[in-house]
């Protein structure tokens, strides 16, 4: 697990240099990351998955925003290779880049048109439904208790 104080400073550091910060942001990605990977303690989806870094992307999600979100907004993409100390965009970056990794999570949440919420339950169903899907394992709940036990 990363130190919480680092990581949230690292996060809200990432979001102001793309352009993209804002503390609901800020507290999202922080759950996001505590119950995706319990803030940082994975890296790698556990059972050989196909997720990587603190916010568990899967490779087609990655390439997904890339070629469908930050393709059409340019200057947003050289912030994102900017902040990120990269050339270009690749997947497999996300384990070991978190610059990118907070980037790309947060460019995720900014394709949604629903506002982020500004309260705990509300950033746990925002993940629900906008990053693990109704169809995905997680829960609200769960976002919640881990929400509580790693980043509080």
């Amino acid at each position: 697990m990363m130190d919480k104080r680092q990581l949230r400073n690292l996060i809200r550091r990432v979001l102001i240099g793309i352009g993209g910060y804002s503390e609901e942001a800020e507290n999202l990605l922080m759950g996001t990351a505590a119950q995706e990977s319990a803030l940082g303690e994975y890296i790698r989806q556990l059972g050989n998955g196909p997720a990587l870094g603190i916010f568990q992307m899967e490779p087609e999600t990655f390439d997904d925003i890339v070629r469908n979100y930050l393709s059409y907004r340019p200057d947003l993409y050289r912030k994102v290779l900017i902040v990120s100390g990269v050339i270009n965009l690749k997947s497999e970056y996300l384990e070991y880049n978190l610059a990118l990794a907070i980037s790309m999570a947060r460019m995720h949440y900014a394709r949604v048109r629903e506002k982020i919420p500004s309260d705990l339950t509300g950033w746990a169903g925002y993940w629900k439904r906008f990053y693990n899907t109704p169809e995905g394992k997680g829960t609200e709940e769960e976002f919640v208790y881990n929400y509580k036990q790693y980043v509080l």
